[in-house]
Parts: C-alpha cells; sequence; structure tokens
C-alpha cells in the first residue's frame, strides 16, 4: 500500500496552502468582523486563484476546468478548508451536478461558471424538508402553451439556501410528480436551472447563522416562476439519479474541510500550550491538556486517512455512500470535539473575540448538519453493514 502523496500531489498541496496564507488569512479579521466578502477583495482573489489554476478544479480539463481527480480535489479542499468559508468559497468549485448539462445548457450555465463568468448554487431543503428531501413541497407543472410552447410552472419555498446572494442561477429541485411504491405514492424530483432574474422568483437574506462569517444562506421563494421546459436538468423524474451521480461526493468536500480546519486548530493549540505557563510549566505539561489532544491527534488522522481513502475508491470507481459517509462522520465529529478542546486549552481568552479560536468552534458546529446530519450518516453505513444479513 502506498500512503505518500506524489510530487504533483505535493506541488498541488503547497500551492494552495501558500495562496491560502498569503491571500486569504490576511482578510479573516475583516470577514469575521463584518460578516462580508467586499466585491473588490472577491475579484482580487478570484483573479488570483484563475492565476493559479485553482478556480473550477474539479471540472474536466476538456471543458476549462483544472481536471484534478477526486483525491486531487480532497486534497484542494483540505488546504482551502483551514480558512474563512466566505473567503475560500471566492475560490469557486462549481456544482458537479452542471455536467449533467445537455446542448445549449452547456453554453448558458456550465462553461460559463466554468469560466467565472457566473456563479450557481444549489436549492433543495425547505422549512420542513431537511434530511427527507423527498418530502419537498415546492413544485413544478409542466404546461403547453400553443404560443409560447412548453414550460414548468414553479411554486414554493426553500431555505438555508447557501451562497444564493452571488448566484447568477439557482441548480433547482423540485416535484413534478408522484410514483406508487410499496410503502406508497412517492415524490418524483427533477432538477432545473434557474437564473435569478426569472420573473416569479425572490430571494430574501436567510436568519443569520451562527456559522461561517461571509457566507449566508438565504430563502428562495417562487410564486408561478415561469421557465422554458429546456431549463429542465436532466431528465423528468430523475433527480435523485442526478443526485448520486453527480453530488454523492460532496460530503468529501465536507471531510476534507473539517481535517484543515482540524489541522490548523491543532496547530494554534498546541502553541498555546507550549507557550502558556501555570504553576511554573508549559500547560501542554499537565496530563489533563496533553492526553486529550494526544487522542484528538489520533481521530485526526484517522479522519484525513478516511478521506483520501473514499477519495480513492471514487476515482478507482469503487466509492459507495458508505465510505463518503464514513468520512464526513468521522472528520465532522472530530473537528466538533477539537474546537471544544481548544477553547478548553485556551481557558477564559478561547471564547474572547481577540483570538480566532471560538469562531471556528462556531464554524465546526454546522459540518456535522449540513450535506446530511452525523445521524444521516449513521444510517448510511448502517444499512449497508446490514444489507448483506437482511432477510437470513
Amino acid at each position: 500500500m502506498q500512503f505518500a502523496l506524489t510530487e504533483e500531489q505535493e506541488m498541488l498541496v503547497e500551492t494552495v496552502r501558500r495562496f491560502v496564507e498569503e491571500e486569504l488569512y490576511p482578510h479573516e479579521a475583516q470577514v469575521e468582523r463584518t460578516d462580508e466578502v467586499p466585491d473588490d477583495l472577491a475579484a482580487e482573489i478570484k483573479k488570483k486563484a484563475m492565476e493559479l489554476g485553482l478556480y473550477a478544479a474539479n471540472m474536466p480539463v476538456e471543458l476549462g476546468g483544472g481536471g484534478l481527480d477526486a483525491v486531487g480535489i480532497a486534497l484542494l479542499e483540505r488546504e482551502l478548508g483551514r480558512a474563512n468559508y466566505g473567503l475560500q468559497m471566492v475560490v469557486a468549485r462549481p456544482s458537479n451536478i452542471l455536467q449533467g448539462c445537455r446542448g445549449a445548457q452547456r453554453e448558458r450555465w456550465l462553461l460559463p461558471a466554468i469560466r467565472g463568468e457566473r456563479v450557481d448554487c444549489l436549492a433543495m431543503t425547505e422549512p420542513g424538508a431537511g434530511s427527507d428531501v423527498r418530502s419537498m413541497k415546492t413544485k413544478a407543472v409542466r404546461r403547453h402553451d400553443a404560443r409560447l410552447g412548453d414550460s414548468y410552472v414553479i411554486n414554493g419555498q426553500k431555505h438555508f439556501i447557501s451562497h444564493a446572494d452571488k448566484a447568477d442561477f439557482i441548480i433547482l429541485f423540485a416535484v413534478t410528480g408522484t410514483e406508487e411504491t410499496k410503502r406508497g405514492p412517492r415524490n418524483q424530483i427533477s432538477g432545473f436551472l434557474v437564473d435569478k432574474d426569472t420573473p416569479g422568483l425572490t430571494i430574501r437574506p436567510g436568519p443569520h447563522a451562527l456559522s461561517h462569517r461571509g457566507y449566508h444562506n438565504c430563502e428562495l421563494y417562487f410564486d408561478d416562476c415561469v421557465i422554458p421546459a429546456d431549463q429542465l436538468l436532466g431528465e423528468e423524474g430523475k433527480g435523485f439519479d442526478l443526485m448520486s451521480e453527480w453530488l454523492g461526493a460532496t460530503r468529501l468536500t465536507v471531510a476534507a474541510t473539517s481535517v484543515g480546519r482540524a489541522r490548523r486548530v491543532m496547530d494554534e493549540t498546541l502553541a498555546w500550550a507550549g507557550q502558556r505557563k501555570q504553576f511554573g510549566q508549559s500547560i501542554s505539561q499537565f496530563q489533563g491538556i496533553s492526553f486529550p489532544l494526544a487522542d484528538l491527534a489520533v481521530e485526526l488522522e484517522a479522519a484525513d486517512l478516511l478521506t483520501l481513502r473514499a477519495a480513492w475508491l471514487l476515482d478507482q470507481g469503487k466509492a459507495t455512500d458508505a465510505d463518503f459517509a464514513m468520512a464526513k462522520l468521522a472528520a465532522s465529529e472530530m473537528l466538533g470535539k477539537l474546537t471544544d478542546r481548544a477553547i478548553q486549552t485556551f481557558g477564559g481568552m478561547g471564547l474572547m473575540d481577540t483570538l480566532p479560536i471560538a469562531g471556528w468552534w462556531k464554524d465546526a458546529r454546522v459540518e456535522r448538519i449540513w450535506d446530511g446530519t452525523s445521524e444521516i450518516q449513521r444510517l448510511i453505513i448502517a444499512r449497508q453493514m446490514l444489507r448483506p444479513h437482511e432477510g437470513r
């Protein structure tokens, strides 16, 4: 088994880490204070990211992207994950689901997103449909007009839609029908591409979130919002197939981001413990400080390996949903425990806004919720474990 990174992968890590430290870290205090990434700053970061080939690094080379494989993307996300989320998301990685675009859709949405001309956001979650995506109520009803042709009329609401305030278009999932199953009727979900300025669509700021200053969630309202039928993404009623094909690995992004942030938190905590003195010695000499950090160092390395393993399996075409779930579960839970331990190690200073520790603690909390809660990850893992034994 080979655990070492290749020379090319090492260069990628070094390039991204230097970019994060030189181009993102210097602006973190401002964004943390104002909860905004100024447009001129975003444009500057975007330009430098493009010059380094980091923009749209997840997209195929033949489409104009960086062409990184899954392991490369995990390494990229791990390093970007060290920085403030609002800043690092300026280095856009367009949603992989856009690769499902066909025909004219590619010229209108996919390629401009790769070139940095347009920004996408993903809209699935609703007030009554979080982990249970199929229970969404936003509907898209197909209609035919002899003069205007085929279209969809969309009505409903989405919330917790990240980055919608900065997006130019929305990758929307809505109900387009029902199907009969052994458990009764079930919603059929379809994907759509909806431009931000479409009449009938209203985007409003969502509730202020505890986590990730500068990266906002929004609420989307569709009131007889009409789009042409050719803005259907993929086949009608096959939205879950699209998600399975293109979105499954998004949990790897959360895992890699959590590992990257955890390494930064660990480095800062160890430095503090080494220089902070109490009772005539550095607090790192006390087992009450060092032993919990040692345990978390083990969990951090395990989460890193699980993440890279899942990415490698994805590149080999062998990854399962449980592989992604294990990586996300391990990494996000570890980050939560580590940031809490960091505050305990820093003591009172850990809660002061003069240091970034409390901010990292707040940021860590959402990683166990979005892209599937820890409970959902456990459900995915358990199902795969138990499936071979069912019916015996």
